[in-house]
C-alpha cells in the first residue's frame, strides 16, 4: 500500500565500504554500543561490537553456542571459549564433539583469549522450570553470562568459585538490587551488565568494591539515583545510565577522568549536569529525551568530544560556546525547538553526520554550507521553503533529507552533488527538477512522492533516477510537448442519472426526458436490454485551449465493484451523481457516504464535485432541502472520520511517551510491546491520513437535463476547477514529443483495431516516433503508469505484449461482469452460431451444430452460464465463445486470460505446466462470481480432523479490521492472489479453506454487522504447539499478498491483530488482540510467555504471538498490478 512519509528519525550509518571514515554514531531508537576510542583496545566486556551492516539492521554479534544452546528444553546453555568443554565429563559421539569444537571456534571468534561460560535452563516463566545448576569448576572462566534466565539471586557459592572472573552479564533478569557476589567479585570484574533488571537502588559497599571496573551498563532499571561512591571508580571508561529515573547525578562523577562513553539519554534531567564538564576524556555522550531547554555556554570545555546526542531534549537556541567542540563528527539535533544555529557553527569542520529533522527552521541554515566534510544532512519536517544553490559546496555529501518542508523548488546546482546516495524530497512542494537531474545516478534511497511535479511528469519519477534521467535526455534530443488532458470519473449508485448526463455534458445539448429515471444505456435491438457497464468518452471541452476529458462513466451495478478500483487514480476529477429526485436522508451512507470513502481510500486527497441530477422532478424548496442535507452528513461525516484518527494518533502519541520496557512489561497497555519504530511509522500514517483528506467542492449542484443554463453552469465549474494548477498540476506536465507521437502512433489505424500488439510492432512504431529500442522502455513505461496503455515489464507472461487497445479491453470486462443469465446465454448463442472452425480446446461447441443439435447446444451453454454464476466456473472455450468478436486467435484468448489474472480477477484450476493438457479442458474460476456462503470443507475450524476425530491443536489467527470501509472486490482479488500458495482448497462466497503442503489454512471475510462494527477479514491455521511453526510458515505468505494488494489503498485506515491463541480456544466470542505490528518484530528475548488480558491467569506462548521470522509489513518489494492500477 501507499504509505504516509515515514516519520522515523534518520539515523547514521556505517558503511563497509568507506573503511576511512570516522565511527558513526549509531541509531538513535534502538539501543546503542559505541566505537572505542582511536588506539584503544577492542572491548572484551560484553563481545565485540556490532559489525556496521549488523548495527544498521539492529542486530547483535552472533553468541557462541554448544547443542544446549536457548530452545533447548531442559538442559543448560553453555557456551564455551579456548576448545575446552564444560558441559560434562563424557565427550559424546562424533555429531557432539563437531557441536562443542564449532561452539569453541565462534567463542574465541568473540572473545579473544577469554575462557567465556553461557548458562541457562527452562524458560524463566516455565512453570517446572529447575534452579539454574553450575558446573563443577569455575575456576577458569574469565566471562560468565547469566543473562535471560529470570534470576533474582545469583547461586550459591558463586563469589567464592570464579576465582579467574573479570566479566559478569546479568541482564534480563529481575535483580531489585546488586547481587552480593557482586562485591565479592568487585576486586576483579572489569566489566559488569545489569541492565534490563528492577534494580531501585545501589549498594554503596557493593559499587565501592568495582574498583578495577572498565564498563558499567546500568540501564533499563528504576533507578531514582546513583551513589556517590561510582565517582571512585577511577579506571571506568564507559557507563551507560539511560533509561532509568535519574532527575540529577551525583557531583562525585566528576572524578571519572577516564570516562570515554557515557549515556544518561531517557531519564527526567532538568538540566545539563555541569559535572560532566570535567570529564576531558569524553568522546561520545547521549543526553537526549531529558527536558534540558537550555546547554552552558562553557560546554565547550569538552573538547574531546565526537559523538553528542541531543534528540528531544527541548533545546531552543544554542550557545556560542557550543562551537567550540571542534572534534565533533556526530552531531543528533533533532526533535527540538531551533530556529536557527550560531554563526560560529561553520567552526565544527570535522562534522560528518548531522541531524535537524523535526525543528522549526524557516530557512536553510547557511552556516552549514561551509562545512565541506558532511556526508549526512538530515533536514525533514522543518518548514523550508528554498534550498540555497551553495549546497553544491557539500561536496562529500552522501545522504540528504528534506522531506516534509515546504520547498518548491531546487537549485540547479544539486545536481553537482554526485556523490549522493539517498535523497528523500517527499512531502514537499516541487513542481519541476532540474535539468540533468539524472546525473544523480548513485542515488539508491530515492523518495519524491507527494509533491506536484509535472516536469518530469509525477508517474517518471515515481520510478527513480533511472527513468528521470530516460526522460531529460529525450526532452533535449526532441521538442517539447503539453498535453491539457484531465481524467473525469462519473460515479454514482445505480439509477443516478450518470449516462445522460455524461451524453448531455459531451454533447453540449439537452438529450432525453428524465422523468422516467435514468435510462442507463441504451441497447443493441438484437441483445436483451442492459446496460454496457462501463463506458468511456472523449470531451473537448475548449478547443481554443485544446482542454479536453476522458470521460470514464462507471456502472453503479455491484457486480462492477471489483473492476472499478482499477479506473480510480491521482490526478483525476471525480464527479459523484446523486438522484436528487429518490434521495432520503437515511439513504445517505449508501448514495453518497460509501462513495466518498471509497475514493478516499484508494485516492488521498482527491477532488470531488457532487452533482444532483433530477432537479426538475423536486420542487424548489425540497431541492434545497436535500442538497443542504447533503451538505450538512458530509460535514459531519468527515468531522467523524478526522476526530477517530486523530484520537488513535494520540493513543500512539501516549504509547510513544512510555518507555518501550514498560510499555512491554503490561499486556494492558496500548500498543503492548511494540516498538517505537513501529509506533512512528504508524503515527505517520495517521498524520498521512489526516492531512490527505478529500478535496470536496460545494455546493452540491443541482441539475436538470432540461435546463441548458444548468448544464453550462455545471460545465463552467468543471473547466474552472480543471484550470488550477496546484489541483491539477498534471494537467499541464511537459512531455518530449517522441513520447506524444509514440501515443499517436498506437491509436492510429492498422494497430487500432488490433487488440494487443508485440514488443516488436510497438518497437517499430518508436522508431517511427525517433525512438530508438534502448529508449523505447522508458517511454512504454510512462505511457503504462499513466494509464495510456498496458505494459507489464515485470510480468515473464506479459512482457512481449502492449495492450494498446483500451476501448476493447473495457469492453472485454464489462462482458464478464455482466450478471444477466440471458444476456450472457444470448452472447453465447451468438459465438456459436456460423462458427465451424473446431479451434480452441476441441469441444463440439466450436463445432457447426449437427442438425436436431441445437437444443442440446443451448442445454449445454444453459449449464455453463449457471455454473458461472453460482461458482464463478468458466472453460477456456466457453470463454472464446462469451468474447467473439473481441477476440479472434487462440493467443489473444491465452494472452488475455493472462491479463485477467494478472489483474487478479481470475485462476486457472489446472493449468499445464509444460505442454497443454491432452483433450483436457481447462477451466478458470471467477471468485467474485462464487454464490454459496461456506466451502464444503470446515470440520477442522472446530478442532476435529475429516474422521471426526478430536486434535489438541493451537489456532493462529490474523485479523485485518476496516472501520470506515471494506474495498470493493479485496476479497475476490485476494482469493486469486493466493492460489499460487495454496492446493486443494474450497471456496465460498465469503471463506477459502485450503492448504498449504499438509497444513489447513483458512480465509474469512465477515461483512459488518452494523454501522459500529467494522469489516473483518482473517487469515487462520492451526498445529500442534511443538509444530506451530509449519503453521507461521502456512499463514505468512498469505499475509504479505494481503499487504501487497493493500498498498494500492494508501489513504485506508485498518488494523491488524493477532487474536489469542487461549481465547480462541476457549471458543470466546471476543478474543483479545494483540497488536499486528508484532509480526515485524523478532520475539523478545527471555521471554516465554505473555498473559492474555482477558484473563489474568491465562499464558500464551510467545510462539503464539511472533511468527519465528519477522513478516514484511512495509512496502514489498513485489511488483504487481495495483502498484500500476493507473490503468486510464
Amino acid at each position: 500500500m501507499r504509505a504516509a512519509p515515514p516519520a522515523r528519525r534518520p539515523r547514521p550509518r556505517r558503511r563497509r565500504r568507506r573503511p576511512r571514515r570516522a565511527p558513526r554514531a549509531p541509531r538513535s531508537c534502538s539501543r546503542r554500543r559505541r566505537p572505542p576510542a582511536a588506539g584503544a583496545r577492542p572491548p572484551a566486556a560484553l563481545g565485540p561490537r556490532p559489525r556496521a551492516a549488523e548495527r544498521r539492521r539492529g542486530g547483535r554479534p552472533e553468541r557462541a553456542r554448544g547443542p544446549g544452546a536457548a530452545g533447548s528444553c531442559g538442559r543448560p546453555r553453555v557456551a564455551v571459549g579456548r576448545g575446552r568443554a564444560m558441559a560434562g565429563k563424557d565427550g559424546g559421539d562424533l555429531r557432539a564433539a563437531r557441536l562443542w569444537r564449532d561452539a569453541a571456534l565462534r567463542a574465541r571468534k568473540l572473545r579473544g583469549n577469554l575462557r567465556q561460560l553461557t548458562l541457562g535452563a527452562e524458560p524463566p516463566d516455565s512453570p517446572d522450570a529447575p534452579p539454574l545448576a553450575l558446573p563443577a569448576s569455575l575456576a577458569d572462566v574469565e566471562v560468565l553470562n547469566l543473562g535471560n534466565n529470570g534470576l533474582d539471586e545469583v547461586p550459591d557459592g558463586l563469589g567464592a568459585a570464579l576465582g579467574s572472573l573479570r566479566v559478569l552479564v546479568l541482564r534480563r533478569n529481575r535483580f531489585a538490587r546488586l547481587p552480593a557476589a557482586v562485591a565479592e567479585l568487585g576486586p576483579r570484574l572489569t566489566e559488569l551488565d545489569v541492565s534490563h533488571n528492577r534494580l531501585s537502588a545501589l549498594g554503596a559497599e557493593a559499587v565501592s568494591a568495582l574498583r578495577e571496573l572498565r564498563k558499567l551498563n546500568l540501564s533499563h532499571n528504576q533507578l531514582p539515583a546513583l551513589p556517590a561512591q561510582l565517582g571512585a571508580l577511577a579506571h571506568l571508561e564507559e557507563l551507560d545510565v539511560s533509561f532509568n529515573r535519574l532527575a540529577h547525578l551525583p557531583d562525585s562523577l566528576s572524578c571519572l577522568l577516564r570516562l570515554r562513553t557515557l549515556d544518561v539519554d531517557h531519564n527526567q534531567l532538568t538540566a545539563f549536569p555541569r559535572q560532566l564538564l570535567q570529564l576531558a576524556a569524553l568522546e561520545e555522550l547521549d543526553v537526549s529525551s531529558n527536558r534540558l531547554r537550555g546547554l552552558p555556554e562553557d560546554i565547550s570545555a569538552l573538547r574531546a568530544l565526537k559523538i553528542l546526542w541531543l534528540s528531544g531534549a527541548e533545546l531552543g537556541t544554542l550557545p556560542s560556546g557550543f562551537c567550540e567542540l571542534a572534534s565533533l563528527e556526530s552531531l543528533m539535533l533533532d526533535n527540538n525547538g531551533l530556529r536557527a544555529l550560531p554563526a560560529q557553527f561553520s567552526r565544527l569542520q570535522r562534522l560528518k553526520m548531522l541531524n535537524l529533522s523535526s525543528n522549526l527552521f524557516e530557512e536553510f541554515p547557511a552556516a552549514l554550507l561551509p562545512l565541506a566534510g558532511l556526508e549526512e544532512l538530515y533536514l525533514s519536517r522543518n518548514q523550508l521553503t528554498s534550498v540555497p544553490s551553495l549546497i553544491s559546496g557539500l561536496g562529500r555529501l552522501l545522504t540528504l533529507w528534506l522531506d516534509n518542508n515546504r520547498i518548491r523548488y531546487l537549485p540547479d546546482s544539486i545536481v553537482e552533488l554526485t556523490g549522493l546516495e539517498e535523497l528523500v524530497l517527499q512531502g514537499n512542494q516541487i513542481a519541476v527538477l532540474p535539468d540533468n537531474f539524472g546525473q544523480l545516478s548513485r542515488v539508491g534511497l530515492w523518495k519524491i512522492k507527494d509533491n506536484p511535479l509535472i516536469q518530469p511528469p509525477y508517474e517518471v519519477c515515481m520510478k527513480g533516477i533511472p527513468y528521470i534521467a530516460a526522460y531529460q535526455k529525450e526532452l533535449a534530443h526532441s521538442q517539447p510537448a503539453v498535453q491539457p488532458r484531465l481524467k473525469l470519473l462519473l460515479m454514482g449508485h445505480k439509477a443516478a442519472g450518470k449516462t445522460l448526463l455524461r451524453h448531455c455534458l459531451t454533447e453540449e445539448r439537452a438529450e432525453g426526458n428524465q422523468g422516467g429515471g435514468d435510462k442507463e444505456k441504451s441497447s443493441p435491438p438484437s441483445a436483451p436490454s442492459a446496460s454496457k457497464g462501463i463506458e468511456v468518452t472523449s470531451w473537448t471541452a475548449d478547443a481554443s485551449r485544446g482542454l479536453r476529458f476522458i470521460v470514464y462513466d462507471l456502472a453503479g451495478d455491484e457486480s462492477y465493484e471489483v473492476i472499478q478500483p482499477f479506473f480510480l487514480s491521482p490526478g483525476a476529477l471525480y464527479v459523484l451523481v446523486v438522484n436528487l429526485a429518490t434521495y432520503e436522508p437515511h439513504r445517505f451512507p449508501s448514495t453518497v457516504g460509501s462513495f466518498l470513502h471509497r475514493v478516499g481510500a484508494r485516492v488521498p486527497h482527491a477532488v470531488v464535485c457532487i452533482v444532483g441530477t433530477h432537479a426538475d422532478l423536486c420542487a424548489e424548496r425540497e431541492l434545497e432541502e436535500k442538497c443542504l442535507d447533503i451538505h450538512r452528513q458530509i460535514a459531519l461525516q468527515e468531522k467523524h472520520d478526522a476526530e477517530g484518527l486523530s484520537r488513535l494518533a494520540r493513543v500512539v502519541d501516549e504509547a510513544l511517551a512510555r518507555d518501550f520496557e514498560l510499555r512491554s512489561a503490561s499486556p494492558h497497555a496500548a500498543y503492548y510491546g511494540v516498538s517505537d519504530k513501529n509506533l512512528r511509522r504508524r503515527k505517520a500514517h495517521f498524520q498521512y491520513l489526516l492531512n490527505h483528506r478529500l478535496q470536496i467542492l460545494s455546493p452540491v449542484l443541482p441539475v436538470s437535463c432540461r435546463d441548458p443554463r444548468q448544464l453550462q453552469r455545471l460545465r463552467d465549474k468543471l473547466l474552472s476547477v480543471a484550470e488550477h494548477r496546484e489541483i491539477f498540476p498534471n494537467l499541464h506536465r511537459v512531455l518530449p514529443r517522441s513520447w506524444q507521437v509514440l501515443e499517436e502512433l498506437h491509436f492510429q489505424p492498422p494497430q487500432a483495431q488490433r487488440l494487443w500488439l508485440s514488443w516488436w510492432d510497438s518497437a517499430r512504431l518508436g522508431l517511427q516516433a525517433g525512438l530508438t529500442e534502448d529508449r523505447l522502455q522508458s517511454a512504454l513505461s510512462y505511457l503504462h503508469e499513466s494509464g495510456k496503455l498496458l505494459y507489464f515489464e515485470d510480468s515473464p507472461a506479459l512482457k512481449e505484449h502492449v495492450f494498446h487497445n483500451l476501448t476493447r479491453l473495457i469492453d472485454i470486462l464489462n462482458v464478464f461482469f455482466q450478471r444477466d443469465p440471458s444476456l450472457l446465454l444470448h452472447k453465447l448463442l451468438l459465438g456459436t452460431s456460423g462458427e465451424g472452425e473446431g479451434e480452441g480446446e476441441g469441444s463440439p461447441l466450436l463445432a457447426g451444430p449437427a442438425p436436431g443439435q441445437e437444443l442440446l447446444r443451448a442445454t449445454q451453454l444453459h449449464h455453463y452460464v449457471e455454473g458461472f454464476l453460482l461458482h464463478g466456473l468458466l472453460p477456456a472455450h466457453v470463454i472464446r465463445l462469451l468474447l467473439k468478436p473481441h477476440i479472434q486467435a487462440q493467443q489473444d484468448l491465452q494472452l488475455l486470460l493472462e491479463l485477467l489474472e494478472k489483474m487478479g480477477l481470475c485462476y486457472c484450476l489446472n493449468k499445464p505446466k509444460g505442454k497443454p493438457l491432452n483433450g483436457s479442458t481447462v477451466w478458470y474460476k471467477f471468485p467474485c462470481y462464487v454464490q454459496n456462503e461456506v466451502p464444503h470443507a470446515e470440520a477442522w475450524i472446530n478442532g476435529t480432523n475429516l474422521a471426526g476425530q478430536s486434535f489438541v491443536a493451537e489456532q493462529l489467527q490474523i485479523e485485518y479490521s476496516f472501520p470506515f470501509t471494506f474495498p470493493p472486490g479485496l476479497f475476490a482479488r485476494y482469493s486469486v492472489q493466493i492460489n499460487s500458495h495454496v492446493v486443494h482448497r474450497s471456496d465460498g462466497k465469503l471463506q477459502i479453506f485450503a492448504y498449504r503442503g499438509k497444513v489447513p489454512v483458512v480465509v474469512s471475510y465477515r461483512p459488518a454487522r452494523g454501522v459500529l462494527q467494522p469489516d473483518t477479514l482473517s487469515i487462520a491455521s492451526h498445529a500442534s504447539l511443538p509444530n506451530i511453526w509449519t503453521a507461521w510458515q502456512a499463514i505468512t505468505p498469505l499475509v504479505e499478498e494481503l499487504n501487497v494488494l493493500l498498498q494500492e489503498w494508501p489513504g485506508l485506515h485498518y488494523t491488524v491483530h493477532i487474536l489469542c491463541s487461549k481465547c480462541l480456544k476457549r471458543g470466546s466470542p471476543n478474543p483479545h488482540a494483540f497488536p499486528g505490528e508484532l509480526l515485524s518484530q523478532p520475539r523478545p528475548e527471555g521471554v516465554a510467555e505473555i498473559i492474555c488480558p482477558k484473563n489474568g491467569s491465562e499464558r500464551v506462548n510467545v510462539a503464539l504471538v511472533y511468527p519465528p521470522t519477522p513478516t514484511v509489513i512495509s512496502p514489498c518489494s513485489k511488483k504487481n498490478v495495483g502498484e500500476k492500477h493507473r490503468n486510464q
